[in-house]
């Protein structure tokens, strides 16, 4: 078990180390499109990348939600299997949608599995961004 300094110090050492291994400009938040964004993430037990559709008009995040899910096989040969949640509540409460892929056995404080982490990171949130600029334009027409 790590202290919480010691926890700290890992994960920024684990981001640190995948910024210096695919040291590209990702799409995360610069999708142009107001509270919809993509994300990484990692913790003791996986790593996931998602697309977070975090609007507080319902009507809205649905339109987007319901756009992207009218892809949802094409996205599919984008990022391989994946799970989505029309109504998913984070931990603080709030009602998002989401769209996520998993990678379960590793973790942010074993540097062991970082490469495999870091390598799951790079292949889905490329697909993620080839996807969604090639559907862009349809998708931002809400």
């Amino acid at each position: 078990m790590f202290s919480k300094q010691e926890a700290q110090q890992l994960k920024k050492e684990f981001w640190t180390a995948f910024g210096k291994s695919f040291p590209r400009k990702w799409l995360l938040y610069d999708t142009k499109i107001k509270d919809m964004s993509f994300k990484f993430n990692a913790d003791n037990k996986k790593a996931e990348v998602s697309l977070d559709i975090e609007m507080k008009d319902e009507l809205f995040r649905n339109a987007y939600y319901e756009k992207i899910w009218s892809l949802e096989d094409i996205l599919k040969d984008f990022i391989g299997d994946f799970q989505k949640e029309e109504y998913f509540t984070l931990d603080n409460g709030k009602v998002i949608s989401k769209i996520w892929v998993e990678k379960y056995g590793v973790s942010i404080f074993n540097k062991n599995t970082w490469q495999e982490v870091f390598e799951f990171f790079r292949d889905k949130m490329d697909g993620f961004e080839r996807f969604y600029y090639e559907y862009e334009d349809f998708i931002k027409d809400v």
